[in-house]
């Protein structure tokens, strides 16, 4: 517990550090350049196409209709432009967290290891690190994909759907953090073992994340007032996202990386010193 406590808040902390900040900005801007080109690029002919797509649906065209007869044309003329945006954000979101993902855990990871544990060594990683990272999450997040399908009859059972989505997710989150923030400096042997040992708080750090990320979805709880601020709200839920994202990843990297110094001390054998022995012992014996 107590080494659990300790990483949470000096995870929080390390969230004011500048670079953390500035890391946490990187999916904004990187959002604004993929989505201005590919708006430059790719927008009018989208637009045309989910216009035409609309007006050749009997539901929508009715609807458009309806709003066109009570006076409401811009609705109709903003139909289309709105549901290219609604379609293609969560799309883009996801392409820059992933992104993101990759490019922040590394970041966080040397920023720790140079300022905390300088002087803890690192192990022969074999493979190439994110290439190991990338092979570990895909297998990790397919698995918690199949899970996430075998329990889905659970999700009716009212308790049950607050309790076993959080449980996968945890599950995936500290699969996939505790390995990459052992990624550099654990030997397999020694990555193993600390995942086992510390199951249960690695675990915990995981849902806790996982219920930390759900957070700023309630934004969007607002209903029609959410969606008229859309555009300002987004770039809030998104750096909100990968603030949590940021102190999730701070706390597995703090937590293993303590739990890897402690597991090497541990194994440093006690030097058992050899007690003198006068002239006179040894000539009586």
């Amino acid at each position: 517990m107590k080494l659990l406590l300790d990483s949470f808040w000096r995870a929080a902390l390390y969230c004011l550090h500048p670079r953390v900040m500035m890391l946490s900005l990187l999916p904004l801007l990187l959002l604004t350049l993929v989505g201005g080109t590919l708006g430059y690029f790719f927008w009018s002919t989208a637009v045309e196409t989910i216009r035409l797509w609309l007006e050749s649906s009997g539901f929508f065209s009715t609807i458009l209709d309806w709003l066109t007869r009570f006076g409401m044309q811009s609705f109709r003329a903003a139909a289309a432009p709105f549901v290219v945006i609604i379609l293609a954000t969560p799309i883009l979101v996801l392409l820059v967290m992933f992104v993101v993902a990759l490019m922040m855990t590394p970041a966080l990871l040397k920023l720790v290891a140079m300022r905390r544990f300088e002087t803890l060594a690192r192990a022969d990683a074999g493979l190439v690190p994110w290439l190991r990272s990338a092979a570990w999450s895909l297998v990790s997040t397919l698995l918690a994909a199949l899970l996430l399908l075998l329990s889905i009859p659970l999700w009716f059972v009212p308790p049950l759907i607050m309790i076993v989505p959080p449980l996968i997710w945890g599950w995936l989150t500290y699969r996939v953090m505790s390995f990459d923030a052992l990624s550099d400096h654990a030997s397999s042997e020694e990555r193993t073992a600390i995942m086992k040992e510390h199951r249960g708080a690695l675990l915990l750090i995981g849902i806790v994340a996982g219920y930390l990320g759900a957070l700023p979805s309630l934004i969007w709880a607002f209903g029609a007032m959410a969606a008229v601020f859309a555009v300002v709200l987004l770039p809030i839920a998104l750096w909100l996202y990968t603030l949590i994202f940021a102190f999730s990843s701070l706390w597995f990297i703090h937590y293993c990386l303590a739990a890897l110094e402690q597991h090497r001390a541990a194994k440093i054998p006690e030097i058992v010193k050899t007690p003198d022995v006068s002239l006179k012992e040894i000539t009586h014996a």
